[in-house]
């Protein structure tokens, strides 16, 4: 029988992928509207920070990871995560206190568009000025106090489920705002990445008697309300005062063990998730080049050009994923789970790009737009 977590743990995270590359999707074509505005207005200038697919990253909050940052975001995953080993008892403070702070921001973006539907009715576009932090919207500052009250009560209470909350909205939001220019990219990054997973599950144990990667996602940190009760001697608030586990992985409850949880790491979920991101962006811009605007010929006619690239790589994710719970029930440990989605998201996309005859175009520049063919020929 299949444990009811596992289930919700596969559901949870292919939705959140799903959702957070829609949302990224959404946001490129609002940028490009507003780009086409801005032309028709009579603003014909090119903005400096414009990408190669027309969009201005400055305006959007987008951040694109460059051939360099991919080779040494491994490198840093791996500093990172040693330094909360070595120091979490002394930066355990400062670990909460941070990611409290990224969880309120990332959560109220998760919450932005129900807030927006909700002040419809009554939505402007004019913002309220809060002198140096900025000009924000009603809907916007209404998704940000919401989202503080949910973290003030999580820390209050530490519950599992807020906390999941919590690391949904990191996930839609590193999702929706960080993007993979290429296929050469996301190659690089993913299989770095899948060292980096290997590497601090299987040997780290080797080196510091202990499983790093468990150690670091299994320990909770001293909940800030209990620190500073205690300084100020408020015993009452010391004892109530509950550990906080930190929102860097999805936890679900067993059903059939109680104590027992599954739990799935946010970087097994956004790592990939920017991959599909960036083929659900190509799918969107080959169908505009396949439409006739630009290139004035019909799709081919194979069995395999109906499939996207969106949908191979989403099955893919979905079936590493089960292979990764398959072997982590079968050797009874914590499995990395980078192993099994990077080759089930990569290989199958390589395989048909290149029988769709696009691998090239979307190893180094995918997003290039095609040159508009003539209409007559010179004579």
């Amino acid at each position: 029988m299949v444990d009811s977590s596992r289930v919700s743990t596969f559901v949870i995270s292919i939705l959140l992928i799903v959702y957070g590359s829609f949302r990224s999707l959404n946001m490129e074509q609002e940028s490009k509207e507003k780009e086409k505005e801005k032309e028709k207005s009579g603003n014909f200038g090119t903005s400096p920070n414009a990408s190669p697919n027309g969009q201005t990253e400055a305006d959007n909050g987008m951040q694109t990871i460059d051939t360099c940052q991919a080779l040494f975001l491994p490198i840093g995953a791996s500093i990172s995560l040693l330094v909360m080993f070595l120091f979490f008892d002394s930066l355990q403070m400062v670990f909460a206190v941070c990611t409290a702070i990224l969880a309120t921001v990332a959560f109220a973006f998760l919450l932005l568009p129900m807030c927006q539907y909700l002040l419809r009715p009554c939505y402007t576009n004019n913002k309220i000025s809060f002198g140096c932090c900025g000009r924000f919207t009603p809907a916007e500052i209404m998704a940000f106090c919401l989202s503080f009250c949910i973290v003030c009560i999580w820390v209050l209470t530490g519950h599992w489920l807020l906390m999941d909350a919590l690391g949904m909205g990191l996930c839609v939001a590193f999702i929706a705002l960080v993007r993979l220019p290429s296929l050469k990219v996301s190659t690089l990054l993913l299989v770095g990445l899948l060292v980096y997973d290997v590497f601090w599950v299987f040997f780290s144990s080797y080196i510091f008697s202990t499983n790093v990667m468990v150690k670091v996602a299994t320990r909770p940190a001293d909940n800030p309300v209990g620190v500073f009760a205690k300084k100020l001697h408020l015993s009452g608030l010391v004892r109530d005062a509950p550990k906080l586990s930190l929102p860097g992985k999805l936890v679900f409850p067993s059903m059939h063990s109680s104590g027992n949880f599954s739990m799935l790491g946010l970087g097994d979920i956004v790592m990939p998730g920017l991959l599909l991101c960036f083929v659900l962006r190509y799918d969107a811009h080959r169908k505009t080049l396949l439409s006739g605007v630009e290139v004035g010929l019909p799709p081919p006619a194979t069995y395999y050009s109906r499939i996207t690239y969106f949908h191979c790589s989403l099955i893919g994710y979905f079936l590493g994923l089960l292979t990764a719970t398959v072997s982590s029930e079968v050797f009874r440990a914590a499995q990395p789970a980078l192993l099994y989605l990077v080759p089930f998201t990569l290989l199958p996309l390589v395989t048909m790009a290149y029988l769709k005859g696009d691998l090239r175009r979307m190893w180094s520049e995918p997003f290039r737009p095609s040159p508009t063919p003539k209409q007559f020929m010179d004579v």
